[in-house]
């Protein structure tokens, strides 16, 4: 039967990691939007030394698991360098980790989406006396950015669930903390609060998404 009192009393403390699961998500999304065009500029413009660098970092980040990858930033630094770190480190490193994982997909997003793009703008910018920068970002990245949020909304939608994967170097989110509560409680309840939570989120951030592509 369901128990009202029981209700009550799992809600407010799966709540209370929300604001750990928001923060995550949305600092990840924003830096790693920012670093994907980073790595996409570098790309189309074939910068010597960076631009090796950054394919392998595509690369990597892409073909091995991002739980493998929160395990080498927050134990690297010991393991291989021995240098101890800060407790409150495990929150950097969740967004370290977040940040370069996400910015591997979108970087490969942007550059999809930039090499769609017909030669006829590039030229057009150039007999206008635009320079390659102001190309890139005044003409080529606005059309760019239009034809890709599709694509840029599922990642985001997939970086709100990812998010669970923190509690892989104990930091205590949404997900982990609805996991404690169904192990010691014996109960499916915390765990389905919290998938409904998760929905909601990625709810919003579909409706979000969807009223900037029809603008």
């Amino acid at each position: 039967m369901f128990d009202v009192s029981y209700f009550f009393s799992v809600i407010p403390k799966i709540f209370m990691k929300v604001p750990v699961t928001l923060e995550i998500a949305l600092i990840a999304t924003f830096f790693s939007l920012i670093l994907g065009i980073l790595i996409a500029v570098i790309s189309y413009y074939q910068v010597p030394i960076l631009n090796p660098l950054c394919k392998f970092l595509v690369s990597f980040m892409r073909g091995t698991p991002l739980m493998l990858q929160l395990f080498m930033v927050y134990y690297g630094p010991y393991y291989i360098f021995k240098v101890s770190l800060h407790p409150g480190y495990r929150m950097t490193a969740v967004y370290i980790g977040f940040i370069l994982n996400y910015a591997a997909y979108f970087a490969e997003i942007y550059r999809s989406g930039i090499q769609s793009m017909d030669r006829g703008q590039y030229e057009a910018a150039e007999i206008l006396g635009y320079s390659k920068m102001q190309c890139f970002f005044r003409i080529i990245l606005p059309q760019v950015w239009k034809k890709i949020l599709p694509s840029i909304t599922n990642e985001v939608i997939s970086l709100v669930k990812d998010t669970s994967l923190a509690f892989s170097i104990s930091v205590m989110e949404m997900f982990t903390q609805a996991k404690a509560l169904s192990s010691s409680q014996s109960s499916m309840f915390p765990l389905i609060m919290a998938g409904v939570l998760y929905y909601i989120f990625n709810f919003v951030v579909a409706f979000i998404m969807e009223q900037m592509e029809k603008k």
